[in-house]
């Protein structure tokens, strides 16, 4: 390998740092290590919001508006710097790991560097995965902003004060896109306006960010209980009440107005290259949007064959259709009074399949789990979904389950898939054990892409039968319903963002082909209206990681160890597709 001769220390002056070669073979680069430590370090005081989830709490005060173009500005010298310095090291000269890291590294840059070309930043929010939403799970004080010492009542405080003024950039950049025809459809405006009213309160110890002073900690003095409650309490009449009314009578009263009555994103300037950059990012492939459309009705067409077999084989009398609105709307599947009989329920999924996961991962992470419900004020527009825990341990990994109504919950809506997916051996398992891996530099430990991590949860639900569930065939069409969900996916996103598909078309081929409800398919669909390709690198990275199991069995007959396949998939932690299937073919390779 290569490495460089002076100090890592002044970054400007890398590029004049002279090379030697090394032994391939020998140790980690030190070098590089440490100018990936380096970019981990500067990383986290630009994006302090992921320093805190990534359980790093020096950044905890701090809140940016990165969509402004000056912030952006930023962004761009940062990762064009990086992209120089990374090509200072001879690739072939580097040890495995060290090749990993710098391929990862690479893509990284260059495709973060590409999304800046966009003007993506003048619909700064959605109503799926915004700060509005984030800013609410932050302060509530219980999720992933800690509130255990003094020092953490006082970042808060400091963090929050800055909310007022990355709202009201917000408002500028909403208006530059409507001054360059760039903004949302008028069907995701509309959700966002109650989200930001239900934040909007008289009485402030009804607020959610009233949620600290709730649960002070015991240890506190009498003297810092009392500063922080008046302090809570003016920070949310002064500041956090009005921002939020601010944004909630932006969006109804001008933004609304001028927002579109079109679906896809290929009907803003440029959308159509934006969607084929949100390809690149969100799959990791450089899959065309009609070579995707073609896999998702192939899949769509394989999975309904297994549906009608199942629908047979339990004796139902009438189409597909018919049967999942038995599914959808007979009480037996409805069996439950409270939310915490269906916590229960996803808990006793969570203790049949663990005997079995012995059998099928040679790791498994030290992180707590948590089984958890939906905070109310998120829970309308709110998936199921895994919060990650902390590298240290001190922050669980939380399996959040949305109930807005106990006896309305069906159980033939893929429990026991979701909790794979999500929860076990899914998110849980992948995420925790890449970041309580040491060996690798921070960037990789606490970074990662979309295409592999949900292809390996969305793999993950594959697995059912091996660890003991599935048992019950209507468990099994839910989990058929799960899987045709995201192969609809790669039909709607593309339809609608690339093929002139409408929303309501969407919606509609969604419930022809899964059991869905229409509020259900259509917050899906609104979610991928809101954030285009996201939800293609599902099925994409599933189909891979399948596609490697296979070619392995084949290639390594009785040599071939699944639970070494899947503990060598996970061990390097989250990487492209073509970076993952590199490293695992000279995996096998080695065997």
């Amino acid at each position: 390998m290569k490495t460089i001769t002076c100090l890592l220390g002044i970054v400007s002056l890398f590029a004049s740092c002279k090379l030697s070669n090394n032994n391939q073979n020998g140790a980690d680069n030190k070098e590089l290590a440490a100018m990936l430590d380096k970019y981990y370090e500067e990383r986290m005081q630009l994006f302090p919001i992921e320093a805190t989830v990534d359980g790093d709490n020096r950044y905890n005060d701090k809140l940016y508006a990165d969509f402004t173009d000056s912030y952006r500005k930023k962004l761009k010298d940062f990762y064009s710097n990086y992209l120089v310095y990374i090509t200072h090291f001879n690739r072939e000269s580097l040890n495995d790991n060290d090749r990993l890291s710098y391929d990862i590294f690479k893509r990284e840059m260059d495709i973060n560097l590409e999304g800046l070309g966009f003007n993506d930043n003048l619909m700064p929010m959605d109503q799926f995965e915004s700060m509005h939403l984030i800013f609410g799970q932050f302060g509530s004080g219980s999720v992933i902003q800690p509130f255990k010492t003094v020092k953490d009542y006082e970042d808060w405080i400091k963090r929050a004060t800055a909310f007022s003024g990355y709202a009201d950039s917000a408002i500028v950049y909403f208006r530059k896109g409507i001054a360059a025809n760039t903004v949302l459809p008028e069907k995701l405006v509309i959700k966002m306006i109650p989200q930001m009213e239900s934040m909007v309160v008289s009485d402030a110890k009804s607020s959610l960010f009233y949620g600290p002073i709730t649960h002070l900690p015991a240890g506190f003095s009498e003297a810092d209980k009392k500063r922080f409650t008046n302090d809570y309490v003016k920070l949310i009449n002064e500041q956090i009440t009005p921002a939020y009314k601010r944004l909630a009578d932006f969006l109804k009263q001008e933004y609304l107005p001028k927002a579109r009555k079109t679906t896809g994103i290929s009907d803003i300037p440029n959308g159509l290259k934006y969607y084929q950059y949100r390809i690149k990012d969100q799959t990791t492939t450089n899959k065309t949007p009609d070579e995707i459309y073609q896999t998702g009705l192939s899949e769509v067409k394989r999975i309904r064959t297994e549906m009608e077999r199942i629908k047979m084989e339990v004796g139902f009398n009438g189409d597909l259709k018919a049967f999942f609105e038995y599914m959808k709307t007979d009480k037996k599947f409805m069996p439950y009074k409270t939310p915490q009989e269906i916590l229960a329920a996803f808990e006793k999924i969570h203790q049949t399949m663990e005997p079995n996961l012995k059998k099928m991962f040679g790791h498994t992470p030290k992180t707590p789990f948590e089984i958890r419900q939906t905070e109310a004020f998120r829970a309308a527009s709110a998936s199921a979904e895994y919060n990650q825990g902390s590298a240290d341990g001190t922050r669980p990994g939380i399996f959040y389950i949305p109930i807005l109504d106990a006896t309305k919950f069906n159980t033939t809506s893929g429990m026991e898939s979701l909790f794979l997916h999500e929860a076990i051996p899914g998110h849980h398992y992948q995420i925790s054990l890449q970041q309580e891996n040491q060996s690798l530099p921070k960037f990789r430990r606490f970074g990662g892409n979309n295409a592999y991590a949900e292809g390996w949860a969305l793999y993950c639900e594959s697995l059912g039968k091996d660890l003991g569930l599935y048992t019950d065939p209507y468990q099994y069409m839910g989990a058929l319903g799960d899987e045709i969900h995201r192969a609809i996916r790669l039909v709607v996103d593309v339809g609608m963002h690339a093929k002139g598909m409408t929303r309501e078309q969407a919606i509609q081929y969604m419930m022809d082909n899964e059991p869905i409800s229409e509020e259900g398919a259509t917050a899906e669909i609104e979610r991928y209206m809101a954030i285009p390709a996201q939800a293609l690198g599902y099925k994409v990275g599933a189909l891979k990681i399948r596609e490697l199991r296979t070619k392995y069995e084949k290639q390594l007959g009785n040599q071939f160890s699944l639970s070494d396949f899947h503990d060598n998939i996970l061990k390097d932690g989250n990487m492209p597709l073509d970076v993952l299937e590199k490293k695992m073919d000279a995996w096998a390779a080695k065997l």
